[in-house]
Formats: C-alpha cells, sequence, structure tokens
C-alpha cells in the first residue's frame, strides 16, 4: 500500500499517456456505441415517374449542354490558331501563315 501514499505528478510522461489513452479509449467507445437500434422504414411513396413535359424539358437542357460545349471547343480551338499565327518558334510573326495539321 505505499504507492497509493505517493504524490501523483501530472506533469509525469507516464501520467500524461494514461490519461491520453484513457480519453482516446472512451472517445472510440462513446463512438462506437449504438444509443438504440436503427430500424428500417419502408417508403409508401411509389418512384417518380417522369411525364412527357419532363422528358422534353430534360432533353432541351441536354441539348443546351451539348451545344455550349460544342461552342467552347470551337472557340478554343479559334484561340489557339490565333496565338500561334501571332508568335512562332523562329521567333518571327505574321498573320498570313496557315497552320499545316
Amino acid at each position: 500500500m505505499k504507492k497509493w501514499n505517493e504524490n501523483i505528478c501530472l506533469t509525469n510522461r507516464k501520467t500524461i499517456f494514461v490519461i491520453a489513452i484513457i480519453l482516446l479509449s472512451t472517445l472510440v467507445l462513446a463512438g462506437v456505441w449504438p444509443d438504440e437500434e436503427v430500424k428500417e422504414t419502408k417508403c409508401n411513396e411509389e418512384m417518380w415517374i417522369p411525364t412527357p413535359d419532363d422528358i422534353a424539358y430534360q432533353d432541351s437542357m441536354y441539348q443546351i449542354i451539348q451545344n455550349t460545349q460544342s461552342d467552347i471547343d470551337t472557340i478554343k480551338d479559334n484561340i489557339v490558331y490565333i496565338l500561334e499565327r501571332l508568335d512562332y518558334e523562329d521567333g518571327s510573326w505574321d498573320s498570313i501563315r496557315v497552320r499545316i495539321k
């Protein structure tokens, strides 16, 4: 019983290590311990079936996205072409040269 009569130093490495282990194990147990059983509830609602108007709206949105992507690709190609016309690897530049693929 001599051990229990000693003063415990809270700045001791072993004491801090034990306190950290107790704190972490408590947090892990609290995170894993279930509060109550989770019951799955069945939904009585039926699945949404799109109307012809919904389908037409989705198709129009898809067409808008495709047209925008095509426009962006065209603009990108034109910008690359303009930049290549302005400056050449040999240091010369003009607006007459045509890029050969």
